[in-house]
């Protein structure tokens, strides 16, 4: 009833008879080419794909919302007559050798602009500067602010 059991001495027809055995039952495919295997590097090529793509769109975000090198903030205004303005600033410049222009404009009540000045800011050993412009208007004002600074300014404000 019990029949005898191959001997495992190394007998090649034993071996031979246990791959055929593991081929019937995994199939003759070497392991390096399961598809398992094979497949392992598209996740890690998508996250690669992803965090290049997520760098260069911060560093993107950066360059265009990232900190100013030239920063303006409203010290106050005062109405001076029906068609004039004075506004109080303060720009601060990482580089304050170089030269800067800041837009300031006068607004009605509606909140349109009824007038509208450039302010050159000189190149100083500091970098805040605080001072005062007049910003004339077709039509009374009743607010002023800043509407932008650069550091592109235009040669006719650099001649005079």
């Amino acid at each position: 009833m019990n029949e005898p059991q191959p001997e495992t001495t190394g007998d090649v027809s034993a071996d031979g008879a246990a791959a055929a055995r593991r081929a019937d039952r995994y199939g003759t495919r070497d392991r390096r080419d399961a598809p398992g295997i094979r497949q392992r590097w598209i996740p890690a090529t998508l996250i690669a794909i992803v965090l290049v793509a997520g760098l260069g769109i911060a560093f993107l975000g950066f360059q265009k919302y990232g900190p100013d090198d030239i920063d303006a903030e409203q010290l106050g205004y005062t109405l001076v007559d029906d068609s004039t303005l004075s506004i109080r600033l303060k720009v601060t410049r990482d580089d304050p050798s170089r030269p800067a222009v800041c837009f300031v404009r006068a607004m009605d009540r509606d909140g349109a602009e009824v007038g509208r000045r450039e302010v050159l800011i000189t190149p100083s050993d500091s970098g805040t500067v605080e001072l005062t412009t007049i910003v004339r208007s077709s039509a009374r004002p009743s607010a002023g602010n800043i509407y932008g600074c650069s550091d592109r300014v235009p040669e006719y404000l650099r001649a005079g």
